[in-house]
């Protein structure tokens, strides 16, 4: 596994991480110390995740959806409830 110092990492930063998503990883050190590994995360495929209208069909809204409750919620507004 590859190891280098934090000034490498920083002057190239693009192409270290690169190569780490593509299964290099490697080492910042400082000093000659190690401080951090850096390897590829598993990003998500995509798989299993819901999308919009996935309920279509399940879920009857009412027509007067907009005006249900209309006259108790201008009451509430106007503080005779």
């Amino acid at each position: 596994m590859r190891t280098v110092n934090i000034h490498e990492a920083k002057t190239h930063l693009s192409l270290l991480v690169e190569k780490a998503a593509h299964g290099e990883p490697f080492v910042i050190a400082k000093a000659g110390k190690p401080m951090v590994k850096v390897i590829a995360l598993t990003a998500p495929t995509g798989e299993g995740i819901k999308r919009l209208g996935f309920m279509r069909g399940e879920i009857l809204v009412p027509d007067d959806f907009d005006h249900m409750a209309s006259q108790e919620i201008q009451q509430l507004f106007d503080g005779e409830a």
